[in-house]
């Protein structure tokens, strides 16, 4: 996470709140021979304290972790690079604009049983703002295919320590220099969701005096 206090100022709940929305993340555990990540899905209680996701049982996370095993996830939304040319004023520095959740706790395997549920619950989280469409559940599966494809996967759970995020949005710039950068992310920004990424520039707080 950015150690500038000014891009961590947000409260938690919004923390908690993109996490949840986006639902989609880096898992990242140390291994034997360096880092090991995976990239997957996962449903964040509401209060934070707890995630759910689940793993190939061929990915080396799930071969590594038999056991209660420290384990981060990262969280990323819009980002974009920023030219100093963009805030209309002299003696500024090239930089990139990004939200960014870290997530860090603890990851342990549960038993096989628990994974019918979870994925019914993972599904439900992402279908639900798909209406009108009807939802996708489990039920619409053939007999005995559901129980086929599980058995390839394991659920997991992750119990969380701390929430940790950082909204790098110009805060740290006077309001008129932070709208000219973000109005120039919205047309030429190099990143991702660089028109989401305008938006929040835009209504980002200045920085608190010290």
């Amino acid at each position: 996470m950015h150690p500038n206090p000014a891009f961590r100022q947000d409260p938690n709940s919004r923390n908690i709140g993109f996490a949840r929305e986006r639902g989609f993340g880096t898992l990242a555990i140390n291994g034997d021979d360096g880092p090991l990540t995976a990239h997957i899905p996962c449903l964040l209680s509401q209060d934070g304290k707890q995630a759910e996701l689940h793993l190939v049982r061929s990915n080396p996370i799930a071969r590594a972790c038999k056991g209660p095993t420290k384990a981060v996830i990262t969280v990323t939304g819009p980002d974009s690079y920023i030219s100093p040319d963009w805030y209309g004023v002299a003696d500024q520095v090239p930089t990139w604009n990004y939200v960014a959740v870290r997530i860090s706790g603890t990851l342990s395997p549960l038993p096989q049983d628990n994974l019918h549920a979870l994925l019914d619950r993972l599904s439900a989280h992402f279908e639900d703002p798909l209406l009108p469409k009807t939802p996708w559940t489990s039920a619409k599966m053939s007999d005995g295919v559901m129980d086929r494809m599980m058995r390839q996967i394991q659920p997991f759970q992750f119990d969380v320590t701390q929430i940790d995020g950082t909204w790098k949005l110009g805060q740290n710039k006077p309001d008129d220099v932070r709208v000219k950068a973000a109005d120039h992310v919205a047309g030429h920004g190099i990143g991702q969701d660089t028109q989401t990424l305008s938006a929040l520039m835009h209504g980002a707080k200045p920085e608190k005096p010290q």
